[in-house]
């Protein structure tokens, strides 16, 4: 698909914006520092974005279409079994933060900088990680029905907490530089799920 110059300057900015907000957090980037990084100038921000709480708004959508993305591409893959399906997606997820630097999660650098201060940005991240567990929560079901977890599990709760432990493992991960905490997190999880070896 061919971008025309607005489009193509708007996604410019959206992805090295994305890249700063990883690495320097919300606080920590300013909007000049945004645009000398993309190399285009102030009237193409405020062409495109409100303000810096509407442009980070716009990132986290971004970033959300990249996570949707890798839900489609894992979670509807049925030629694996449902929980090798969830496993696969936390691995690519896993295989994107090394490409970064371990710099971590965006919705949880953000949710950690910002939900204390500003409901916008807490209620749209707790949002999206909502949608990431009722989809993970769908598979989970699956497994379930097919008996690779056990019957009377939970498979929401399970997905909660799948999130909220990787998410954790993230934020390790970061702090250590390095992918130890991440696949501790999952062989851990899948093992006490009482997830049938597949």
């Amino acid at each position: 698909m061919v971008m025309d110059g607005t489009h193509a300057t708007k996604q410019r900015l959206l992805d090295v914006g994305m890249a700063l907000l990883l690495e320097h957090g919300y606080h920590g980037l300013g909007v000049q520092a945004l645009l000398d990084a993309a190399q285009v100038p102030k009237g193409s921000f405020y062409h495109h974005f409100r303000d810096k709480e509407d442009f980070a708004l716009q990132v986290v959508d971004e970033y959300m279409r990249n996570v949707h993305h890798g839900l489609d591409q894992c979670l509807n893959d049925t030629a694996r079994p449902p929980l090798a399906r969830v496993r696969r997606f936390f691995e690519l997820t896993e295989e994107n933060y090394r490409r970064e630097g371990y710099l971590g999660c965006l919705l949880g650098g953000l949710g950690q900088e910002l939900s204390g201060v500003n409901g916008t940005f807490r209620a749209r991240i707790a949002e999206c990680f909502t949608v990431i567990s009722e989809r993970t929560a769908t598979c989970l079901e699956e497994a379930r029905v097919r008996g690779d977890i056990p019957s009377d599990a939970d498979p929401r709760e399970m997905a909660c907490l799948l999130v909220d432990c990787w998410e954790g493992a993230a934020l390790r991960s970061r702090l250590r530089g390095d992918a130890e905490p991440l696949t501790s997190m999952l062989d851990f999880y899948f093992a006490a799920s009482g997830a049938r070896r597949q």
